[in-house]
């Protein structure tokens, strides 16, 4: 497996080489960049286009991409009037329109990427060789801890420059969370359930290679980053989107419908206990780090709160928490409570309305073609975790998967669905 043009040797070479940036202290930097040079790319290679160009070689954006990047530009002017409206200054304005360009405006930029010449089993081929680096990288991470070395051992001088948050460019081994006695890794990534959304996006992903022994070594790396980042959404998450995958995708037979049928019948009947099982295990989910969920479920109690304040344009940015939360940041840990918070409701419906449109795109996509359904189970993964997450501030480590639901976009059906009336 070889890049066979400039846009599949940068996509190549940036995935395999993500230890080597991340021990460079430049993995955020250079995956922000990497956004606006496809996206600077792409625009070349439209202004090169002629008559005569090869259709396969033709650039076209779809539909919904250009929904994606418009409500991202809504996105920003909700931050603009929000800063505006509590007079928090030109500093504030000038953060939040560089945090704007390294998360919200870079996940249309890289769907711009599945526009442009990029081959999805690439992409596979090289998560399969980042998962075979992740097995390796791990016993290294556990002897640090076991050694006593500094769970960080620096952070690049470039945060200075940005500004973002000194997390973002940590290089260290390990992380011990508050209220548990354990460790858990977070390799190349932030924070440790940035881990347990990655790695449950490149087991989708490394499903669709082609050799056996890459795939195989692919799911075992997955399946290995999302235990020891100790992640409880990410152990949940996995069963749950391949539970759901096939339901969507078989639930237009006939034999699933019935079956569907006569579980919802049993289901009913033993409503009582199930009910009680189902409540036990959330206890048991939320009590397993009580005081992680104790914060989050506070966090998003007082996000909401304070939403009300500013219901339309929302507050501008996030601002520092109290003690009681940890001092983690008002409108954090959550998208959907974060956005209502700082972009308030023009800024949740401009995610909503794109995400909702891509799941129906894809979902319709997904009976008949492979990357769809690929794309499908990364979105449904991204859509889970929003609830315990910020997606959008998280983009840019999602960014070969965005390229692969960028891909899914353009793919046409051969069998259109049609109405008749």
């Amino acid at each position: 497996m070889k890049p066979r043009n400039f846009e599949e040797s940068l996509t190549w070479y940036v995935i395999i080489g993500t230890y080597g940036f991340y021990v460079l202290g430049m993995l955020f930097t250079l995956y922000c960049l990497l956004a606006w040079v496809y996206g600077g790319y792409l625009v070349y290679k439209i202004l090169l286009q002629t008559e005569n160009t090869p259709a396969s070689e033709k650039i076209r954006i779809p539909w919904i991409i250009w929904l994606w990047g418009i409500c991202s530009l809504i996105s920003l002017v909700a931050t603009y009037v929000g800063i505006t409206d509590f007079k928090l200054g030109m500093t504030a304005l000038l953060r939040a329109i560089i945090g704007w360009l390294t998360s919200s405006a870079i996940i249309p930029l890289f769907l711009l990427g599945g526009c442009l010449n990029i081959r999805a089993k690439l992409i596979y081929r090289a998560v399969c060789i980042l998962c075979l680096q992740s097995l390796i990288a791990i016993p290294i991470a556990y002897a640090g801890y076991y050694m006593n070395l500094p769970d960080v051992i620096y952070s690049s001088p470039i945060e200075r420059l940005i500004q973002n948050g000194p997390i973002f460019h940590q290089v260290g081994f390990y992380f011990s969370d508050y209220g548990a006695d354990n460790v858990r890794l977070f390799l190349f990534t932030p924070w440790c359930p940035a881990l347990g959304l990655v790695s449950n996006i490149y087991f989708f992903m490394v499903l669709q290679e082609s050799n056996k022994k890459w795939r195989y070594i692919g799911i075992v790396g997955a399946i290995a980053m999302n235990i020891v980042s100790v992640s409880r959404a990410a152990l949940v998450t996995l069963p749950v989107v391949l539970l759901l995958i096939w339901g969507l995708k078989n639930f237009a037979r006939p034999g699933v419908q019935i079956t569907a049928g006569i579980v919802s019948f049993i289901a009913g009947i033993f409503s009582t206990p199930l009910t009680n099982a189902a409540t036990e295990f959330v206890d048991s989910f939320h009590g397993s780090r009580a005081d992680s969920s104790r914060v989050r479920a506070a966090l998003q109690r007082v996000g909401i709160e304070a939403w009300k304040e500013a219901p339309i344009w929302g507050h501008g940015t996030q601002k520092p928490g109290p003690p009681v939360l940890a001092n983690l940041p008002i409108g954090s840990h959550h998208t959907w409570v974060g956005l209502l918070y700082t972009k308030g409701l023009v800024g949740f419906l401009a995610l909503l309305l794109p995400v909702f449109c891509s799941f129906i795109d894809l979902l319709i996509k997904a009976r008949e073609c492979k990357i769809a359904e690929t794309a499908l189970s990364i979105l449904l993964v991204l859509i889970l975790f929003s609830f315990g997450e910020q997606i959008d501030v998280l983009a840019y480590f999602c960014w070969p998967s965005l390229i692969i639901i960028g891909i899914a976009f353009k793919e046409k059906l051969k069998n259109p669905i049609s109405f008749t009336f």
